[in-house]
């Protein structure tokens, strides 16, 4: 039976060096807008937006991996300089709590993922893995190796992470004491004879930090974010990375997450999108209830519990919790203890959650 073929997605037909340039100057433009609207991580926002637009019109184009790790490691270092002895000494004499926060936020997405099993059309092992709340690329791989279609999981992580970021930019608008002042000097664009040193040492250090960090679940963040922080605290050295760089940093993460979304995958899921999306708000209401319980308990203020609790990713919500000056301390240390703990619980809490629905065959 003669099919016609599907006329060729808009962007598709453009040359590649015709689609990177259309992709900066939106991302560029966009990004600035949400900047002048003291919107949270503008210009992470930004791009990550116009880049799911990109994919679904059928841009070809991607970004390579290690411009993502890269930019990962440049957020790690960011986070790194607000880490002082003050912050770690509270991580230390908070960590009931962490473990407790970090426990509910399993115990929420086990939840919602086995609602998703019982009463979705979603196959039952491939929605227990989409909505593990760790890192989307460790969680797609485990997934894969588990059995499950590595696609729809990788749909459904990126999907919260979109919802993620979306609604901690929006609840940090309105409710986090904030108005688009920059989380850098705003002399910070030029090098001089006092920043040139540290910049080059911060440099070296995003190098090796993502060398060394490239196989380990996050590594390119928490690896350099680690050496950053004790080179630091030792008083060895001093950290500093510019605007731009920072700007580029972000930019780069947001077209790497939106990209993902392109035409192929959008289609095979578009059905289930509404779940997805429904899910991955539940859950992140959820997390936020959580927030509002655990925060005097932290001694800390929502919007830092907040961001704290969410459910991934771990590179945006470090970036929205340094543009908005809370708690990057606390955010890092309890997203990276809920990732590793879902990395090692996460095939068994898979069997179980099946186990429990009562999944057919």
């Amino acid at each position: 039976m003669y099919q016609p073929a599907r006329p060729t997605p808009p962007l598709a037909k453009l040359p590649p060096a015709a689609q990177w340039l259309a992709l900066l100057v939106c991302s560029g433009l966009f990004g600035a807008l949400l900047a002048h609207l003291a919107m949270p991580a503008a210009h992470f926002l930004g791009p990550m937006l116009v880049a799911i637009v990109f994919g679904v019109m059928g841009a070809t184009i991607r970004l390579p991996r290690i411009a993502f790790r890269l930019g990962q490691g440049c957020v790690g270092v960011m986070v790194a300089h607000a880490m002082t002895s003050a912050v770690l000494l509270a991580i230390v004499n908070n960590w009931p709590v962490m473990i407790l926060a970090t426990v509910l936020t399993v115990v929420f997405s086990a939840l919602v993922g086995s609602l998703l099993v019982r009463y979705s059309s979603l196959p039952g092992s491939t929605a227990v893995w989409g909505t593990s709340p760790g890192a989307a690329a460790a969680m797609t791989a485990m997934a894969e190796d588990y059995g499950a279609d590595p696609r729809i999981v990788a749909t459904m992580q990126y999907v919260r992470v979109v919802c993620v970021v979306v609604g901690a930019s929006v609840v940090s608008r309105f409710v986090a004491d904030y108005h688009g002042v920059s989380s850098t000097p705003q002399d910070a664009f030029a090098l001089d004879a006092h920043t040139f040193w540290p910049f080059v040492a911060s440099i070296a250090i995003v190098l090796v930090g993502v060398s060394l960090g490239s196989r380990i679940p996050a590594g390119a963040l928490l690896v350099p974010l680690l050496i950053a922080t004790a080179l630091q605290l030792s008083g060895w050295i001093d950290l500093f990375l510019p605007d731009w760089l920072l700007v580029i940093a972000y930019g780069v993460l947001g077209c790497y997450v939106g990209l993902r979304f392109d035409r192929k995958t959008v289609r095979t899921v578009v059905r289930s999108l509404p779940v997805m999306i429904i899910s991955s708000l539940v859950l992140i209401v959820l997390c936020g209830l959580s927030a509002w319980a655990l925060a005097p308990f932290l001694h800390t203020d929502f919007i830092s519990a907040f961001l704290a609790t969410s459910p991934g990713g771990l590179d945006s919500l470090a970036i929205i919790a340094i543009d908005i000056k809370a708690d990057a301390g606390l955010v890092l240390a309890l997203q990276t203890l809920r990732l590793f703990g879902v990395i090692v619980t996460g095939p068994f809490l898979a069997k179980q959650m099946l186990r429990l629905v009562k999944e057919p065959g």
